[in-house]
């Protein structure tokens, strides 16, 4: 009996199972590690400071970014990288430690136009669509200390979904220059809107306007997202923005990226 033990521990199918068994573990532990690299909240602080800016200072190579712009110097530079999610999505973030939309940095008078920023960086979403893009297609997103995953402030630059563009569309009349609740739900959601009459949103500061919506925003804007979709009234170039407060108790983190499309289905609208 002995005899038949020992040779059954090492049988081919045993270490067969033996190596399976060692394989599912690797793949337990990758997921771990997967999973808590996903969930650390500086992973875009080191892609941005422990790399893009260093290769671009260095090397003159903004990679893994798309573009790293110092002309400001550091403190007042920011990049464009394209997000993992989606082919067309990409994100701008300051070069400076600022950790989202709650921070008061953003809405001192002396704060570099980090929305403009985005809104130039449209042309690499454009560079990556498989069709044409009109300016309504296109949005900036930032979501609220609720909705996001990361602790650097970083602006989603992608399409817009077809239904929420369809609304924007149909509802245009019925946005003012002064914050009111948009007409319907967009993407389950119920947003204020107001228009904003700008070719590149340089000057504007939508952080600011969206705290001047009223001392509720100002206090806990935070608990805010703000969206950017581009418009066009009466011929004139301007945007569309947006903005929610987040409720978590009711399944509402205040992510205004939902209303954007990363498979940029609008496309493929145009012929």
């Amino acid at each position: 009996m002995r005899v038949w033990d020992e040779a059954r521990r090492d049988s081919p199918a045993r270490r067969c199972l033996l190596s399976a068994a060692a394989r599912a573990l690797i793949i337990i532990l990758l997921g771990f590690a997967g999973a808590a690299h996903a969930a650390n909240p500086s992973a875009l602080w080191n892609i941005v400071h422990g790399r893009c800016v260093p290769d671009q200072e260095q090397h003159g190579n903004p990679a893994p970014c798309a573009l790293v712009d110092l002309s400001g110097g550091v403190a007042r530079g920011y990049v464009v990288l394209k997000d993992r999610v989606g082919a067309t999505q990409f994100l701008v973030l300051p070069t400076a430690r600022i950790t989202g939309i709650e921070s008061p940095v953003l809405l001192a008078p002396d704060t570099p136009d980090y929305m403009a920023d985005a809104w130039a960086a449209r042309r690499f979403v454009r560079a990556r669509a498989p069709g044409p893009l009109s300016r309504e297609d296109l949005s900036l997103a930032v979501n609220s200390i609720h909705g996001r995953t990361q602790n650097q402030l970083h602006i989603h630059v992608d399409c817009l979904r077809r239904d929420v563009r369809d609304a924007l569309a149909a509802h245009l009349a019925a946005i003012g220059e002064a914050w009111k609740p948009f007409p319907v739900a967009l993407a389950g959601h119920h947003y204020i809107a107001r228009r904003l009459l700008s070719a590149d949103l340089a000057n504007t500061d939508p952080f600011l306007l969206l705290a001047q919506s009223s001392p509720d925003a100002r206090a806990h804007i935070g608990d805010f997202t703000l969206v950017a979709a581009g418009a066009s009234f009466a011929g004139r170039p301007g945007f569309i923005l947006l903005a929610d407060r987040a409720d978590v108790a009711r399944g509402n983190f205040g992510s205004g990226e939902s209303l954007q499309d990363h498979t940029c289905a609008l496309a493929d609208a145009h012929p």
